[in-house]
């Protein structure tokens, strides 16, 4: 059986949310692969641990602290790319996790401009700086699996993420016929930094749920972007890719 390798050193990556958490891992990971990789993110804090740790990738890197939420802040880091894009990655998200009855418009209205209007503002913006020669250009989008079968206390996030799907297989007919595939990937428990900072027995009750009885590491995302970004996967499109060992079943 022949290894699955990705050579992306003619791409170029634009990262939302790409200075830490599954977004750094995400910006590591093209790198890797040969990719310049541009990397939005909110916090410049991150970005600034982010270009200290990738030091030695600095060719092959663009940082710019962008807020999705505002378009002006997107039309800044736009007019400032230094290449033209083939692939994009819609990872920025928050939570504001309440219950519906406590949940304040404030907590909703932050949810929906971050993680639904965000994707519309960048996908949008983006659009027209794609690399126009090629027949392999890549939205990838970052639902979740709480947008397939919904959670407690997160109905605004669960919203987004549906959202995000309903997006994804729109675009996905209209662009087609443009050069792009438009896909979706949806994680289910993965350990990142904050789950790593939760109780065992939270994390061990966590993993019990899942079929294959563990949970996701940020690898597991990545190669599965990795993967609708390459070439190999140019007659994918339209799809959610479920990245969960098998929590929705």
């Amino acid at each position: 059986m022949q290894n699955v390798t990705y050579n992306f050193s003619n791409k170029v990556v634009v990262v939302t949310g790409g200075a830490a958490g599954i977004g750094f891992k995400l910006t590591t990971s093209f790198l890797e692969a040969g990719a310049k990789v541009v990397v939005w993110d909110y916090s410049q804090q991150a970005l600034d641990t982010a270009q200290k740790e990738l030091g030695k990738y600095a060719s092959q890197l663009h940082f710019a602290q962008v807020d999705v939420t505002k378009r002006d802040s997107l039309a800044t880091a736009i007019t400032a790319l230094p290449w033209s894009v083939d692939v994009v990655i819609n990872n920025a998200g928050i939570t504001k996790d309440k219950s519906f009855v406590k949940m304040t418009d404030v907590d909703w209205d932050a949810v929906i401009n971050t993680n639904l209007t965000g994707l519309y503002n960048v996908t949008k913006g983006l659009l027209e700086k794609f690399n126009s020669s090629s027949a392999h250009k890549r939205v990838i989008n970052i639902s979740s699996v709480v947008g397939l079968y919904g959670n407690f206390g997160q109905a605004n996030y669960a919203a987004t993420k549906a959202g995000v799907i309903g997006f994804t297989k729109t675009l996905a007919k209209e662009l087609g016929r443009k050069g792009f595939t438009v896909n979706a990937v949806a994680p289910g428990f993965i350990k990142t930094s904050m789950t790593n900072a939760m109780p065992k027995e939270v994390l061990d009750g966590m993993a019990a749920k899942v079929p294959v009885q563990r949970l996701g590491e940020v690898d597991d995302i990545a190669n599965a972007c990795l993967y609708l970004a390459s070439e190999q996967a140019s007659y994918i499109n339209g799809t959610v890719l479920s990245v969960d060992g098998g929590i929705v079943l």
